[in-house]
């Protein structure tokens, strides 16, 4: 028998043998509890029971910046509401005295809707600086955490104060630094005040995220990820390393949830199970 007669007769009978089953994914080590912001799931969005039915079949614990009309739905499959609306601005939020009143409305029913459904947290939004000083903007800020964090320390819910970068998506946002963040929680100086730490953002504006995190970790209460540059998947064509930043989170203790928010350019059910994956530590 030639080498040619030899390969084909041994790939024929290959053929006829019975496939192997194919192997269920891995279960998730589940040690940090993960959700995700609608936009995740691409033109999926427009159907929220296909979102959460994915979500929980991917093992995500919630879907994060939700408010009432998702509720419903997410209560059906056991999701979390694990960021709630607060203030909705992002260039007029709580560093400026004229929007405070709006704020504070905005907040307080952010937090009645999370403890209604068992949401551990509401956003917070620093707005734009138009010119004005970061001590003032701390000042205002701080003045304006002060009037609602006794609801918030009463009730058990976080208010998360979101870091942006102001290079690139939110040009001019104050909020754009981790000192500023964390200055602001130690004058509110209350377990219910913390940040909300944005990977993507902050890759963009300061780098060095693992050290950072672990040196902060008591003041971020929730994070979100993306793929940099491009706010995109947390794949290979982007920088950061997912894997390694999942578990140096692990490592500190932290609790809470890490939430994707990102707009995938490919298969979006492809995307959401890479993210789960990679920040699986």
């Amino acid at each position: 028998m030639n080498r040619r007669k030899f390969l084909y007769g041994a790939a024929a009978s290959a053929a006829l043998l019975p496939s192997a089953p194919a192997q269920a994914p891995a279960a998730l080590k589940g040690r940090l509890k993960q959700s995700a912001t609608l936009g995740c799931f691409g033109k999926m969005r427009n159907d929220l029971e296909a979102v959460c039915q994915l979500a929980v079949k991917v093992g995500l614990k919630g879907l994060d910046l939700v408010g009432p009309k998702e509720i419903p739905t997410m209560r059906k499959y056991g999701l979390v509401p694990t960021m709630v609306y607060g203030t909705r601005s992002i260039p007029d939020g709580i560093n400026r005295t004229e929007f405070h009143e709006k704020c504070e409305k905005e907040v307080r029913e952010g937090i009645a809707l999370a403890v209604a459904e068992k949401g551990p947290n509401v956003i917070l939004l620093a707005g734009n600086r138009r010119g004005m000083p970061d001590e003032q903007a701390i000042e205002n800020s701080v003045a304006f955490i002060k009037r609602v964090i006794a609801e918030a320390e009463d009730k058990g819910i976080t208010l998360c104060l979101e870091l942006l970068n102001s290079k690139v998506n939110h040009k001019d946002y104050q909020a754009d630094r981790t000192a500023y963040g964390v200055e602001i929680c130690k004058r509110v100086n209350s377990p219910r005040m913390k940040l909300l730490y944005d990977i993507y953002h902050m890759q963009i504006m300061e780098g060095d995220i693992i050290r950072t995190i672990r040196d902060n970790i008591q003041y971020i209460g929730h994070f979100h990820t993306a793929g940099n540059p491009g706010r995109h998947e947390l794949d290979e064509n982007q920088e950061l390393y997912y894997p390694a930043i999942a578990r140096a989170i692990v490592e500190t203790g932290y609790t809470g949830y890490l939430a994707h928010e990102y707009s995938p350019l490919g298969d979006p059910v492809k995307a959401i199970e890479q993210a789960v994956r990679a920040c699986d530590a």
